[in-house]
């Protein structure tokens, strides 16, 4: 008989914030507690995808939460297609047992196109105007209208950007709770981002992560209240721990002060060409995948990257297979941050011919990760508000608006935590939590995730076909 499981995935989550969140930590009163490996790169996209595919990068696809699309020629962080997650699913192999195994996927990254009961996601209106609205995407369609009339519309700026906070995660929790009472899925994944921000912010160790983290705990008592009331095993778990850092690395810089890399210029804004580029990296908090285009000059590009003050390691490929990181997705070379530092993905010299984008909250124009969009800019915050309360005006009025509220270099050099490499210390790295003691453990692989929930629901795959097996 298949047995309910409602999973959490509390981003940031460590033994050590574990501290400050009593009603979390009591999800294992009974069950069990387990340090949990992760992936490199560890940030959400690929973690997930070895959650939810038992297999490492090079099995799935997903090298990070972006990559160069080669047959695009464009890079893209963030998109939201399933199609792009390589590998059998878990429900796909949990299907194979139950075909009528239900599934509901609150927030999990990759939720559009799923083949799952319940999808709910975060995705804005983008008028053609070029405003861009709050809202939700929801598999079914009239899930939509069910979520929103009770809890108000998606609240997307406390997602992410500098107004992010712990209202999103708390309507997404609420949301879980809904579905739950409405649908019962045999499996609900629940994505809680709260963590995430003021430990970028702030750093891990500031007096703000462990506020946060006890914010945080207090929002998901009742739907930790509610999982328990339907009789579902609940899992706890995280994808990295996010740890102290004080130093930005401009990659890209580099490449660019030695002809490797180009721009092309509109309207006085310098943009990224990764089409005559002989070599760019895509910045993701700690990784940076280098795209090389003439494999003659991977050694050379390796020697330049090497040298760069803030690279701990500069891995080739005999150094991404040992990490399962050989995708064709994957940069020529993939660079790996000293531990107190992270790389910006800034191309450009002089800040007055940054790009539009570099000042506003632009997660799918940006080609790199940009944590300074968490901060009104810190040089000038006042400033800053000022002109995003001119920007509100102009969108209720109906006019186009730029929320140009981001700092460059002042932006940068205010991030206090960054994740991506593999933690040095278990107390910073992830952690799982479960109700249930019969499945217990000390530790387990991100790749035993898979395997380990569909032990949990009572399911086992087909003779020849462990779950969760990875690669």
């Amino acid at each position: 008989m298949t047995r309910r499981l409602v999973v959490l995935d509390v981003v940031g989550l460590t033994p050590r914030l574990l501290a400050h969140m009593p009603k979390l930590r009591a999800v294992a009163d009974g069950g069990f507690t387990a340090q949990l490996g992760t992936v490199l790169p560890a940030v959400t996209c690929a973690v997930q995808s070895t959650f939810l595919t038992g297999e490492l990068p090079r099995g799935h696809g997903v090298v990070g939460n972006g990559w160069y699309f080669r047959d695009l020629g464009e890079v893209l962080l963030w998109r939201q297609h399933n199609a792009l997650v390589q590998g059998e699913k878990i429900w796909h192999t949990a299907r194979r047992v139950d075909p009528d195994y239900t599934v509901a996927n609150v927030c999990w990254w990759y939720a559009m196109g799923a083949d799952v009961d319940w999808t709910v996601t975060p995705r804005p209106v983008y008028r053609a105007d070029g405003r861009k609205e709050p809202d939700c995407y929801t598999d079914p369609p009239e899930l939509h209208d069910a979520l929103t009339d009770r809890l108000g519309t998606f609240p997307l700026f406390t997602y992410w950007g500098p107004g992010a906070g712990i209202a999103s995660s708390r309507w997404i929790c609420r949301a879980a709770e809904q579905i739950l009472a409405d649908h019962a899925p045999d499996l609900t994944l629940v994505y809680v981002p709260h963590l995430d921000y003021d430990l970028q912010r702030y750093g891990a160790s500031s007096l703000q992560a462990a506020v946060a983290a006890k914010e945080l705990d207090d929002v998901l008592a009742p739907l930790l209240d509610a999982a328990r009331t339907t009789g579902a095993t609940v899992v706890a778990l995280s994808e990295y721990g996010i740890t102290d850092v004080s130093r930005p690395v401009d990659v890209n810089r580099m490449l660019r002060a030695e002809g490797l890399l180009r721009v092309h210029t509109q309207d006085g804004m310098e943009y990224l060409d990764p089409w005559t580029s002989r070599a760019f990296a895509v910045a993701d908090h700690q990784i940076a995948h280098v795209y090389v285009r003439n494999p003659a000059d991977v050694p050379a590009v390796a020697k330049l990257c090497a040298g760069l003050p803030g690279v701990a390691e500069v891995l080739d490929a005999d150094g991404k297979a040992a990490h399962g990181l050989d995708h064709e997705r994957a940069g020529e070379l993939v660079l790996v941050a000293d531990p107190q530092a992270w790389f910006t993905y800034y191309y450009w010299l002089d800040d007055a011919h940054a790009p539009d984008f570099a000042r506003v909250v632009e997660i799918h124009r940006k080609p790199g990760y940009d944590p300074a969009e968490l901060f009104f800019d810190p040089a000038a915050p006042a400033a800053a508000k000022r002109r995003a309360a001119i920007a509100l005006a102009r969108k209720k009025a109906g006019m186009r608006y730029l929320m140009s509220v981001v700092g460059l270099g002042d932006g940068a050099r205010a991030v206090r935590g960054s994740h991506g490499r593999l933690p040095a210390d278990p107390a910073d790295g992830p952690v799982l939590l479960c109700s249930d003691p019969s499945a217990a453990r000390d530790s387990l692989a991100a790749t035993e995730v898979k395997g380990l929930l569909l032990e949990l629901a009572g399911l086992k795959a087909p003779s020849g076909t462990p779950p969760g097996e990875g690669s």
